[in-house]
C-alpha cells in the first residue's frame, strides 16, 4: 500500500518562504489498485511523481509503503519498494535491452555491483512480461518509442516492487501503443497485485483505465474518486477553461469526454 501524507513541495530548495508546486496532497494507493492522477498543464503532475520517488525533496508531509516512511530508508531500500517509469526516455543508446532491464536490478547487487542468477532471472521475466524478450539483444538506440517505453516498463518490474510509479507512459505513442502498454499495466496490477500510481493527459485513457482518479490543480487536489466521480462536465470544464460533454461509454459505461467541437479544443 502507497500512502501519501501531506505532501507539500516547493519551486528550488524547500523553503517556506518560496511558492508552493505541492500543497498538503494526500493520497493512498491499494494492493492491485491503479490510481491515475490527471490536472492541466503545470498542475503539479510530474512533480509528485518525483517527490513520491524522493528525486525531490520535500518542504513536509511523508510517502510510506506498506507502513515504512521512505523518508527513513537508504536509496537502496527505496528503491526495493517502488520503481518508477519515467516521462522521458533516457536509457543508454548503445546498452542492449537486456543490459538495461538488468539496471533495474541494481538496488539488490552487493557492493562489487555483481549480478547473480535470480538477478539475470527477474530480468527475462520481466522482459517475458512485457513482450520484449525477442528485443534482449538489440541496442535500445534502435528500437522505436512504444518500444523503448516497454523496455523502461521491464526495467522497473525488473526491480521487484510492490509500487510501480509512471509519469504519462503513453507520451508520444501512437493508439496501438498507448492501448497495448496500458492494457499491460492493467494486468500486472491485477496479478501481481501493484499499486500503481500513475500520471496520464488523456482524460478518456484515464477513465477507461483508472479504478481511482485525483483530480490535480496549482498543486492541489480538487477532487478524488472514482471516475464517475471526479470525470464531470463541471469540474472538467472549469479546470480546463473549455466546455466539455461527459457521457456514458457505449460500450464500458465509463465517463467518455467530448470536448464541445465549437471551440476547437482538444483535451
Amino acid at each position: 500500500m502507497l500512502e501519501i501524507n501531506s505532501l507539500s513541495v516547493t519551486y528550488g530548495k524547500p523553503d517556506p518562504s518560496r511558492a508552493l508546486a505541492l500543497e498538503q496532497v494526500s493520497l493512498s494507493v491499494q494492493p492491485g489498485e491503479i490510481l491515475v492522477v490527471i490536472g492541466p498543464n503545470g498542475a503539479g503532475k510530474s512533480t509528485l511523481i518525483r517527490a513520491v520517488s524522493g528525486a525531490l525533496p520535500v518542504l513536509s508531509g511523508s510517502v510510506a509503503v506498506n507502513g515504512m516512511d521512505l523518508a527513513h530508508l537508504s536509496s537502496n531500500q527505496r528503491a526495493r519498494r517502488l520503481a518508477v517509469v519515467p516521462q522521458a526516455r533516457n536509457m543508454p543508446a548503445a546498452f542492449t535491452v537486456f543490459q538495461s532491464v538488468l539496471m533495474g536490478r541494481t538496488p539488490y547487487l552487493g557492493w562489487l555491483g555483481q549480478t547473480g542468477s535470480q538477478d539475470q532471472r527477474m530480468a527475462r521475466l520481466a522482459l517475458e512480461q512485457t513482450l520484449t524478450l525477442e528485443l534482449a539483444e538489440r541496442r535500445v538506440g534502435e528500437l522505436s518509442g512504444g518500444e523503448q517505453q516497454r523496455v523502461l516498463l521491464a526495467r522497473a518490474l525488473a526491480q521487484d516492487t510492490p509500487v510501480l510509479l509512471l509519469d504519462e507512459p503513453t507520451t508520444h505513442l501512437d493508439l496501438q501503443h498507448q492501448s497495448s502498454l496500458l492494457n499491460l499495466v492493467r494486468k500486472l496490477a491485477d496479478e501481481k497485485k501493484l499499486a500503481v500510481l500513475m500520471v496520464l493527459h488523456d482524460l478518456n485513457l484515464a477513465s477507461l483505465y483508472a479504478d481511482r482518479v485525483a483530480l490535480l490543480v496549482a498543486g492541489r487536489i480538487r477532487a478524488s474518486g472514482t471516475p464517475q466521480e471526479v470525470l464531470t462536465e463541471q469540474d472538467l470544464s472549469s479546470v480546463y477553461n473549455v466546455p466539455v460533454h461527459v457521457v456514458p461509454h457505449p460500450d464500458y459505461g465509463s465517463p467518455l469526454i467530448l470536448p464541445d467541437g465549437r471551440f476547437g479544443a482538444v483535451l
